[in-house]
């Protein structure tokens, strides 16, 4: 018996009751946790696709940085991760500098947060300064926000572009939060996508936080997940019992038939002295045809009649293809 499994004596011994047995070779074995709380909403080739979609966003963004603030510097992704928003907030220092940002037509949120020693650089570059500014841990000042406002909206421009072949979308940013306890954007146990980018110029290092809620990403996700199960080869014989059990399936579903008399009509004068018990002459022959539909769908042309009491309709003829006849 393999070096990995159980021997006969431990199944005795587990089936007496003993319930410490281990496999001898279990700490080889590749074992990962399963977070219940916090469920993986992306696989890893869905996480490569969107790490190589912000690798080009984070390039395209320091080309801009470099020549608005005409600095030595440089700007690259470290990573894309799934987090609960509550441990995004956690990760942000008190005071933050962060915006958020209105999704158009989704009701959903998100942040761009920047780094303490990235908003001062701007700052101090955009005002004429050498980039080397001290780092005040504070809020920032309305003129502060000015100039930090134009770079997170360059960057908000850069993801509507890196995801509009996946999942379009339309970034405002609608508002500033400096405190991470208050911020409210999603519920803090919603799974949400984080991009974590770094800054160098000079000494300083700094990041740019990137947080937009799953909730707006499950078309990506879905569609990934489909194409990915649609390129599964599948075995002849299991597409013919899965045809199978689909063709049973539908032969038993239960379809409402209606017999519909051809068209006949009242004055209003006889439809005002309608009453329960009226008997209403149609004038249509007892060898008129009437119309069977099946569910909306006009298909047969039948003959009224009776079977054992019961009224009944005798099949005579499909209804022809032919445009006007289905609804």
């Amino acid at each position: 018996m393999g070096s990995d499994t159980l021997s006969r004596g431990d199944l005795d011994r587990l089936l007496a009751g003993h319930s410490s047995i281990t496999p001898r070779a279990s700490a080889a074995l590749d074992l990962s946790v399963y977070d219940w709380r916090r469920p993986h909403r992306i696989s890893r080739d869905q996480l490569r696709t969107v790490e190589a979609m912000y690798e080009r966003m984070v390039k395209s963004f320091e080309s801009w940085l470099t020549t608005r603030v005409r600095g030595d510097l440089s700007v690259k992704l470290q990573g894309v991760e799934q987090f609960s928003f509550g441990e995004f907030t956690l990760s942000l220092p008190t005071p933050c500098s962060s915006f958020i940002f209105d999704i158009a037509a989704t009701g959903q949120r998100g942040v761009v947060d920047f780094g303490p020693e990235f908003s001062y650089y701007i700052v101090d570059r955009l005002f004429g300064g050498e980039g080397k500014a001290n780092v005040y841990y504070r809020t920032l000042t309305p003129i502060e926000r000015m100039a930090i406002r134009a770079v997170a909206d360059k960057i908000l421009l850069l993801l509507q572009l890196a995801w509009k072949d996946h999942v379009p979308m339309e970034f405002t940013v609608d508002g500033f939060e400096s405190s991470p306890e208050v911020m409210q954007v999603v519920n803090r146990e919603d799974p949400v996508l984080v991009a974590n980018i770094e800054f160098t110029a000079g000494q300083s290092t700094s990041f740019i936080l990137v947080c937009l809620p799953f909730a707006v990403l499950d078309k990506f996700c879905n569609a990934s997940e489909t194409q990915r199960t649609s390129s599964v080869p599948v075995a002849d014989g299991e597409r013919d019992s899965a045809r199978h059990q689909s063709e049973s399936a539908l032969r038993s579903t239960k379809v409402p038939l209606f017999a519909r008399l051809p068209e006949f009509h009242l004055s209003m004068r006889e439809l005002a002295r309608l009453e329960v018990g009226t008997v209403i002459p149609t004038g249509i022959s007892k060898d008129a045809r009437v119309i069977v539909r099946a569910g909306t769908q006009e298909r047969f042309i039948g003959h009224p009649g009776r079977v054992a009491g019961n009224l009944a309709v005798r099949v005579l003829e499909a209804v022809p293809s032919a445009p006007g006849l289905h609804d």
